[in-house]
């Protein structure tokens, strides 16, 4: 035990021994002081260095062809699994709309031979696994997590689903009941309204790409539909496989081998989907709707994926309106003018057909033609003059430092190779696709906005009340006069019935 006459000791002794550690910290302070900028933008940081990981690092082939992209992580005692599959609604074509998502939602919902619903839920509950089978316009899937442990028992119960589907009739009854209340609620506000009649305008009303599902064809649905077209896309032969997270790569290519390879030979892989012919009328439309704000879309078709400008179109419209609050659009219409709340662009290039173009606007009824007008005088700015060179930086620089999130996961990384290898993309489009974002010209976005802005091949739809949009702003600066004299008179469309999308008798709106 220390006597009183120890501690003053053991302080020197203390103090002594922290002296020099404290000078040096001092000494350290005072030159990571010299080093601090004295501005934020003085700050340095050493160039963005990243490598696009390269797919065939990823690759691995089952015996019957099957393309396996795998990525071991032990970060978490978890496992990912993901099957595509090429084929969706595309399968069926414009008829029965719904009936590849409805099929695939009941895979996992319906039960197995083996399974009754209710006992695939509480397995999958009590293992603290998710699965799910999803479809979509040309594309189906399935997926599972799981902990590592229950990893085979999770991939069995996905299996059976896949292979030998139950199609319970309690579940598809109540699933055509809730697919049918979506539809009697289909026109009960503006951004439905505008997204099926925008779509059919798009893509043409009678096209598996434009169609809407009907409650006829809801109802005629039944349990040989479903298996018919879950057959067609599910099938072996028909997959790219990706799998992430704490696995050993040759046991679990054996797993992999087992459940997907049959002992029938494999079929090719169905055929990707072809380009459609249909144009976008060009004309304004109106859909009726008695709403304080009218919702507004003006654009058409664009580009195929494969297209040499899309890099510069991707620019182009970042720069018009999808780049957010430093777009053109959105500080035109939204922060100088004050219109609307939202205001801007969207560009999509299609793997398989000409893709879409299109501003959007919601604004209040006096106030949409005023929108329209700004956003085709900036079409027209974009198409009659170069870019600032600000702006093009600016856009450049938010798809190039986000490009690393690209492949921000092991997940994602997979996911992208299966999906870049279910369209066919070339291989190569990664390693170069900074390099060919960076040699964008000013030049390069006017040429590709005098190819695509072009009113002439645009629809615009406005979904309002007539009668308060048609007249305009009280200032008088813009009418729906000005938009028809750029679009052709105004083509009310007729009200929808929700169930069928048949029209409705209705007596057209009074002009002004």
């Amino acid at each position: 035990m220390l006597n009183r006459l120890s501690i003053p000791l053991c302080q020197f002794l203390c103090a002594a021994l922290l002296l020099p550690c404290l000078a040096g910290a001092a000494s350290a302070i005072a030159t990571a002081d010299d080093a601090i900028p004295s501005h934020p933008r003085d700050i340095q940081y050493p160039p963005l260095t990243f490598a696009a990981p390269k797919a065939s690092e990823f690759r691995r082939t089952l015996s019957d062809g099957t393309i396996v992209f795998m990525a071991p992580d032990k970060t978490f005692p978890l496992v990912t699994l993901s099957v595509n599959a090429m084929g969706g609604q595309n399968q069926i074509g414009g008829e029965m709309v719904g009936l590849a998502g409805l099929a695939a939602s009941q895979m996992r919902t319906g039960g197995t031979e083996r399974l009754t619903p209710s006992e695939v839920d509480e397995n999958l509950d009590f293992m603290a696994s998710s699965v799910s089978v999803t479809s979509g316009p040309w594309s189906s899937g399935a997926s599972l997590n799981a902990l590592a442990t229950n990893f085979d028992a999770t991939l069995s119960m996905m299996m059976d689903m896949l292979k030998a589907p139950r199609f319970d009739a309690d579940r598809l009854r109540i699933a055509k009941e809730t697919m049918l209340e979506g539809l009697k609620q289909r026109n009960d506000d503006a951004d439905s309204i505008a997204g099926y009649e925008w779509k059919m305008l798009l893509y043409g009303e009678d096209t598996w790409r434009g169609a809407q599902p009907t409650a006829d064809e809801i109802m005629a649905m039944g349990e040989g539909q479903l298996r018919e077209a879950s057959s067609q896309v599910f099938r072996p032969g028909n997959y790219v496989l990706t799998v992430s997270g704490d696995f050993d790569p040759d046991q679990m290519m054996q797993k992999l081998e087992k459940a997907f390879v049959s002992e029938t030979p494999a079929q090719a892989r169905n055929a990707a989907p072809g380009a459609d012919a249909h144009t976008t009328p060009h004309g304004l439309y109106h859909a009726q709707k008695d709403i304080p704000q009218g919702k507004v879309f003006i654009g058409g078709r664009s580009l195929q994926r494969d297209d040499p400008d899309v890099v510069a179109a991707t620019l182009m419209n970042e720069i018009l309106g999808g780049g957010g609050f430093t777009s053109r659009i959105t500080k035109r219409v939204r922060s100088d003018e004050g219109l609307a709340y939202s205001a801007g662009s969207g560009f999509r290039a299609d793997p398989f057909t000409l893709g879409t173009i299109n501003a959007g606007v919601q604004s209040k009824n006096a106030t949409v033609a005023l929108s329209i007008k700004l956003i085709l005088e900036e079409f027209a700015r974009m198409r009659d003059t170069l870019v600032s060179e600000e702006e093009l930086a600016t856009a450049k620089k938010s798809f190039i430092e986000t490009f690393p999130q690209t492949f921000g996961s092991k997940a994602a990384t997979v996911a992208v190779f299966a999906e870049d290898e279910m369209t066919g993309r070339d291989a190569a489009w990664w390693d170069t696709y900074r390099d060919r974002v960076n040699a964008v010209t000013r030049e390069d976005v006017q040429r590709v906005a005098q190819r695509l802005l072009q009113p002439g091949a645009m629809a615009v739809l406005v979904v309002g009340d007539w009668e308060e949009i048609a007249p305009g702003d009280e200032n008088g600066r813009a009418s729906m006069k000005d938009v028809e004299a750029v679009f052709g008179p105004v083509q009310h469309l007729p009200a929808r019935d929700p169930l069928s999308l048949k029209p409705l008798p209705q007596v057209a709106p009074s002009p002004n």
